[in-house]
């Protein structure tokens, strides 16, 4: 029965044209690859700045992999914390300019530790309603009283935190810059009134990390809040290029997190090589600032051309850019109509985006030419013409 029960299911979600899958892809490099044997232009990774493929960054991996070798041995606590690790939390906190940094394993990690350690059952999390969904598990994992305040509703998040008051911790959870709209959060109104109701402000700055603020420090320091007084939740993965999450703040909260995070405590580290490419695409980023002002350029050029076609983009200056075109086979047809001219983004649907809501998710980076945005363009209005999307 279990089998027949979940082969339905499987059948059900590929009738909604909800059905997930991956393609096989050898990449040419940050921005080409090739799929089904043709080359194509990536408009789909979170590689912000090209990161992946920076000589630098890859030299300092393979320097890494021959002294230390391939994997870390050990979770860290045991024997797998290596000098490499030090070096980089030391390099990731200079950045976010905080007193001290923790690693773990992947981002989703990071959210799903940092706050299962932070709140527990006397206490309250108050998390905007689109936060990704390792944010939700976290909250879930730690078995807080959850409420969910609408997106970016100020007044709805302050209705919530006059009414609840009866719990040990108060925490506030959003995202910075939020991964299917590339919309940003007000951090400066939320900052306001996490200090007026004493509640504790979570940022997870996953994707303004290297994207948003001075040399890419984040939407934390866009919003010219100081960081010390929050937490702040990072990625390796996007603009930094290889593989990871962290924390921000201050140094008792890092010393906390050493004793009472879970994901942390009991997962084996991260091999030596990504913990060296990570360290130095941070010091990249921190000493060449032409990385972030390029990617600055490439947003402000597919907007503006975006916008010239018709659609209508949310008003904010990130690499994510959703071209929503409602029902999921619509979404799914102008997917396969531009992997065939050559360009590659893949079609979101619910339940990652609400129902009605199914898109493109146009992701620029700055290893992108003019040239390949303005054949995304061209491209792009032609399938969605055909389309009649616009």
């Amino acid at each position: 029965m279990f089998w027949e029960d979940i082969s339905q299911e499987i059948e059900a979600i590929k009738q909604s044209n909800l059905y997930r899958h991956w393609q096989e892809i050898k990449p040419l490099g940050p921005t080409h690859a090739v799929i089904r044997g043709r080359e194509v232009i990536l408009f789909c990774s979170n590689n912000y700045l090209g990161l992946t493929h920076h000589p630098e960054v890859i030299k300092a991996a393979k320097m890494a992999l021959e002294e230390y070798g391939a994997g870390s041995g050990a979770a860290r606590l045991i024997s797998g914390h290596n000098p490499l690790y030090t070096q980089l939390e030391t390099t990731l906190a200079r950045f976010k300019q905080v007193e001290a940094s923790l690693v773990f394993p992947t981002g989703y990690a990071a959210n799903l530790g940092v706050i299962s350690a932070l709140v527990g059952r006397k206490d309250a999390v108050f998390c905007n309603k689109l936060a990704h969904a390792s944010i939700i598990d976290g909250c879930l994992l730690s078995g807080a009283r959850l409420f969910r305040f609408r997106h970016n509703d100020l007044e709805h998040l302050k209705k919530l935190l006059e009414k609840e008051t009866q719990y040990r911790r108060r925490l506030i959870v959003t995202e910075g810059v939020f991964s299917m709209d590339g919309d940003m959060a007000p951090l400066v109104e939320i900052y306001t009134l996490a200090q007026a109701f004493d509640a504790i402000l979570l940022v997870d700055d996953a994707h303004g990390t290297g994207v948003m603020g001075e040399k890419g420090r984040g939407t934390v320091a866009y919003s010219g809040i100081n960081g010390g007084y929050l937490i702040q939740i990072g990625t390796l993965s996007k603009a930094i290029g290889a593989l990871g999450g962290f924390v921000a703040g201050n140094k008792v909260f890092i010393e906390y997190l050493i004793n009472k995070a879970r994901p942390f405590i009991f997962t084996t580290a991260l091999p030596p090589s990504v913990v060296a490419a990570a360290k130095k695409a941070v010091e990249i980023m921190e000493t060449e600032p032409s990385y972030w002002q390029r990617l600055q350029e490439n947003i402000s050029v597919l907007r503006d051309g975006l916008t010239a076609l018709g659609f209508k983009l949310p008003p904010f200056p990130t690499p994510i850019i959703p071209v929503i075109v409602g029902a999921s086979e619509a979404a799914l047809n102008l997917s396969r109509k531009l992997l065939q001219a050559g360009i590659f983004i893949p079609a979101i649907r619910p339940p990652t985006v609400p129902k009605g809501s199914a898109r493109l998710r146009i992701t620029v980076s700055a290893a992108h030419t003019r040239e390949d945005i303005e054949r995304l363009l061209d491209t792009i209005a032609r399938c969605a013409g055909e389309e009649k999307l616009l």
